[in-house]
């Protein structure tokens, strides 16, 4: 297949709002995967809970504050949203540079700041979601989402390489360098100039308006679905923060090996994303989306028995190749779905299940681990993930059956 540039970036908004994610993505993977080596450092010895108690932290103000967020995407300008949020991203991570460096730092203040970014996002991912059918025509968003996955998996890949070099006892350097990377997305959406967006219909900031975005979701079932089978799958197969178990316990390849088992799975992410990208249209999409959660679940368990360095790697590698394609599918399937009006909305409520999955499942599998040990933990999440596919196989038929057939909708520019 002979590579060229991809749709999307042939539209200078998304181009410039591209390249900053993919600055900015490297930041916060890197504080990420700093914030669960920096617990397990805290914590001096192997505990699961103390890493799974962070999933606790990044989900319940996602719960609270995620509707709020979308209703506030609908209307208000989602440009001049991110202006803010991103700016309070990198302050709260300069907060965590100085208590880290003045050694202030515990685990209950990661766990403060950590809720901070988090309600923050409630509010910066909806807005960002649904700009992105504000800057590209609709045919070719499957080109963005599949652009987004590899900025984000780039980042995921990119960050914890980062944390390699940091020094040790220095994870304070780890929090100023994504502090930093914020202003490569400021400076995007300065460049990027006004984005039109419709704001009429969106009927301002009420409960009304805010039961509106839910009770649209739910009268779809291709957008109910997809949300519901994501969180499922990343609820019982979350092991992102047992890796520093895994590597410094299990593998014993220190934080070398750590970094590198992070990025593991983002490579997989890149390499699908790249293909993905390359396709001018996904053809039967259902069968492809059921057919990449399959594999996460198998890869999963797969990655539960591995007792090597090499056989984790793959894995993580296949794990991350899966969810990318399942991704886009979603994303795709949710954004063309639906009207602009009321996208911040159904992205706040979708912002609620695909972070409440692995969030909600990082706390699952830490009392799970400590009940049965980690790899126990690992595996039987696999097996979760893949019965709760079975599930929706079975409730959702129509999903599996669809062929990539959108409705026309309003809001999508021509550049």
């Amino acid at each position: 297949m002979k590579l060229h540039i991809p749709p999307a970036l042939q539209h200078y908004r998304y181009r410039y709002l591209w390249l900053g994610l993919l600055i900015s993505i490297a930041g916060s993977q890197l504080q990420f995967a700093a914030i669960h080596w920096h617990i397990r450092d805290l914590t001096g010895v192997p505990d699961p809970m103390a890493l799974g108690g962070i999933g606790l932290a990044r989900i319940l103000p996602v719960i609270i504050f995620s509707i709020i967020g979308g209703t506030v995407a609908d209307n208000f300008n989602r440009r001049n949203i991110l202006f803010i949020t991103q700016s309070i991203l990198a302050v709260q991570a300069l907060v965590l540079a100085y208590l880290t460096y003045s050694g202030l730092i515990t685990i209950q203040y990661i766990y403060i700041l950590t809720a901070v970014q988090a309600s923050t996002m409630a509010f910066d991912l909806p807005a960002r979601q649904s700009l992105i059918p504000n800057l590209v025509p609709r045919d070719v968003l499957p080109s963005a989402f599949s652009l987004n996955s590899i900025a984000f998996n780039v980042g995921a890949i990119g960050g914890p390489l980062l944390l390699g070099v940091v020094p040790e006892g220095a994870l304070e350097y780890a929090y100023i360098l994504n502090s930093i990377s914020f202003l490569a997305v400021l400076l995007a959406l300065f460049l990027m100039g006004d984005v039109p967006q419709n704001i009429n219909k969106a009927g301002g900031i009420n409960f009304s308006a805010m039961w509106e975005g839910v009770r649209f979701i739910f009268k779809r079932p291709l957008i109910s679905s997809t949300m519901l089978m994501d969180f499922i799958a990343t609820f019982f197969a979350s092991a992102n923060t047992m890796l520093p178990i895994v590597a410094r316990d299990i593998l014993d390849v220190g934080k070398t090996g750590f970094v590198w088992l992070t990025s593991a799975q983002a490579m997989g992410s890149v390499s699908a994303g790249l293909v993905v990208s390359q396709l001018p249209k996904i053809r039967k999409q259902g069968m492809l989306f059921f057919g990449s959660v399959l594999v996460f679940g198998f890869a999963t368990i797969l990655f539960g028995f591995s007792t090597t360095f090499a056989l984790a790697m793959i894995s993580l590698f296949l794990i991350g190749a899966a969810d990318a394609v399942s991704t886009v599918i979603r994303n795709t399937i949710r954004q063309m779905q639906t009207p602009d009006h009321i996208r911040g909305r159904m992205t706040s409520v979708n912002q609620i299940f695909f972070m409440g999955g692995p969030q909600l499942g990082e706390v699952e599998a830490g009392l799970v681990a400590v009940a049965f040990g980690v790899p126990f933990a690992i595996i039987s999440g696999g097996v979760g993930c893949i019965l709760g596919l079975g599930f929706v196989a079975w409730r959702w038929p129509q999903l599996m059956a669809y062929n990539g057939d959108e409705p026309t909708l309003a809001g999508a520019p021509a550049d």
